[in-house]
């Protein structure tokens, strides 16, 4: 066997150890929230629930707490990672990321705006479009500084910058809102997967869904990219329309986290860098599923601790 054949080889192998590692991890955490918690739920019990032999009890807990919250975490927590890697990719910075350019914050400003004004006829459609428009708003504030700047690290300030200013105005729309609003606004605010309803769990499946298959399409253009612009316009990719194609599923992505859980400071960041010192590899056809299930099993785990280290109290997630 030659070497490239070798080396090609070695490479499979680890990226099928790896992803086996992610899935294990995924299905065991998956279980251990099911299980635990305040009341603790053996899983022979959570069988029976599922064979019909219900627990009202149990099966509240099951099928209106547990199970939603789980799932939420999961696909919130991998629709993250997955925009903090497009972000990352767009600027080529390891610190790019929702939170730190300000995407989260200027989502966060808008769903605050919403939730202040309409917060007894808002739907899980109404916060996600609040939450998109904010992530748009931010990140067209930074793309409109981009013409003038050549230095990407200078960029990535100018969105750090961005977030401050929409972090500023939240907090004073806070001052003058109601008490009853300023509870339910921090509590949404330091982020959390509690309170998760089947209704929002099928809304966030399917704008998860068709994000990431959407940027799966875009695996081979974004390799190109990642080896430079000229080498990817030699390849024949349009790279104004695949910036533009890259921030809005991205700022969609965020925008779907910050609606439901509330802004998530440090998974897009974090979570691309660990997988790719797991993989070894930036290449775009692994990153994208290895980033989304990286974010899945971190946030299940945050989420565990938030639930169990200080119980029954619950910490937020971030």
């Amino acid at each position: 066997m030659n070497l490239p054949t070798c080396i090609s080889s070695n490479r499979k192998i680890r990226y099928t150890v790896c992803f086996v590692i992610l899935i294990t991890l995924s299905v065991l955490f998956f279980i251990i929230s099911v299980c635990a918690g305040s009341v603790q739920i053996p899983l022979s019990d959570i069988w029976r629930q599922f064979r019909g032999e219900q627990d009202e009890l149990y099966a509240a807990i099951l099928f209106q707490i547990r199970i939603p919250r789980t799932f939420a975490a999961i696909l919130l927590g991998g629709a993250l990672a997955l925009s903090g890697y497009l972000l990352q990719t767009f600027f080529h910075n390891p610190i790019a990321g929702p939170f730190v350019l300000g995407i989260s914050s200027g989502a966060k400003l808008f769903v605050a705006v919403v939730m202040l004004r309409y917060s007894r006829t808002l739907s899980s459609v109404d916060l996600i479009v609040a939450a998109f428009a904010g992530s748009m708003m931010s990140m067209f504030c930074v793309l409109l500084m981009s013409p003038r700047v050549q230095n990407m690290s200078f960029l990535v300030l100018i969105g750090v910058m961005i977030g401050y200013i929409c972090s500023a105005v939240t907090d004073f729309l806070v001052t003058f809102a109601e008490d009853s609003d300023i509870v339910n606004l921090h509590n949404w605010s330091m982020g959390s997967f509690s309170g998760i309803t089947w209704e929002n769990v099928k809304t966030i499946v399917f704008v998860v869904a068709v994000t990431g298959i959407l940027t799966f399409f875009l695996s081979k253009p974004m390799e190109a990219y990642q080896l430079g612009e000229i080498y990817a316009k030699n390849m024949g990719v349009n790279i104004k329309m695949f910036r533009v194609l890259l921030v809005i599923l991205s700022s969609i992505l965020s925008a779907v986290v910050t609606a439901f859980a509330g802004p998530v400071s440090f998974v897009g960041i974090a979570v691309p860098q660990m997988v790719k010192r797991l993989f070894r590899t930036a290449k775009p056809i692994i990153m994208i599923p290895a980033c989304f299930l990286g974010g899945a099993v971190f946030c299940m785990f945050c989420d565990l601790l938030a639930r169990m280290v200080f119980a029954p109290t619950e910490m937020s997630i971030s």
